[in-house]
């Protein structure tokens, strides 16, 4: 089973630091981690209700923790992508989509809300294994951070158990950066650099890779290279 961490990003409002606990142990989750909260008093404990240990055992990190230590990230986000040539916000997904993705995983998931003002910046999206947006009326877009963790949490909860262990973060970033050198090695545009990572990144990111899944991808490319190099 997921073992699933709501992560909230420099949250600017320790009420809705409290309401999330709250919602977050309404549906039986329990981890939370904050990334540079604002402080935190009498009025998140007010607003957490029977949910203060939740909200006192919370965990502190900061982002780039989140990405070294979760095997996959999901990242939330109101603003989304109107064409596949930007990719930094697309492909997109429904909270009950991510349900089906997840399911499966035998590892630790975070699920990443940003800032209330102005949500997640790129560089916080940009190596989610997966972008989520909530489906929400255009007379009113803009969801309470609480309510739209509280939709993702219900979406989520009472998962099967998992099956399989996923590709760890390291193993990952080990093979994204065999890409990159294999880019190079292949003479790919400089310009297009960083859109067609960012485009593995979310291809590879969703398929929630194996170990062996992700060995055997190192030895093609190896393989292919040797045959570049052999051929010079």
């Amino acid at each position: 089973m997921p073992e699933i961490s709501i992560v909230l990003i420099e949250p600017l409002y320790e009420g809705n630091v409290g309401f999330t606990a709250r919602v977050m142990k309404n549906f039986g989750f329990t981890r939370l981690v904050l990334v540079n909260p604002c402080a935190l008093g009498d009025d998140a404990i007010m607003r957490a209700s029977h949910a203060r240990d939740v909200l006192e055992g919370a965990q502190r990190m900061t982002v780039e923790e989140v990405y070294n230590e979760f095997d996959f990230v999901v990242a939330t986000t109101g603003e989304v992508s109107k064409s596949v040539c930007t990719p930094m916000r697309m492909p997109y997904y429904a909270p009950a989509e991510v349900r089906e993705i997840v399911g499966d995983i035998d590892g630790t998931v975070a699920i990443l809300f940003g800032r209330e003002n102005w949500g997640l910046a790129n560089t916080e999206l940009k190596r989610a294994n997966l972008i989520c947006t909530i489906p929400t009326s255009e007379i009113y877009p803009i969801l309470n951070l609480s309510h739209a963790v509280g939709i993702l949490c219900y979406e989520l909860a009472n998962l099967p158990r998992g099956t399989y262990p996923l590709a760890s973060p390291v193993e990952m970033d080990s093979l994204y950066r065999h890409i990159d050198a294999f880019l190079n090695r292949i003479d790919h545009p400089d310009f297009k650099r960083e859109n067609t990572m960012t485009l593995i990144r979310r291809v590879l990111g969703r398929t929630k890779l194996t170990i062996r899944e992700a060995s055997t991808l190192h030895g093609l490319m190896r393989r292919t290279e040797w045959h570049l190099e052999n051929k010079e």
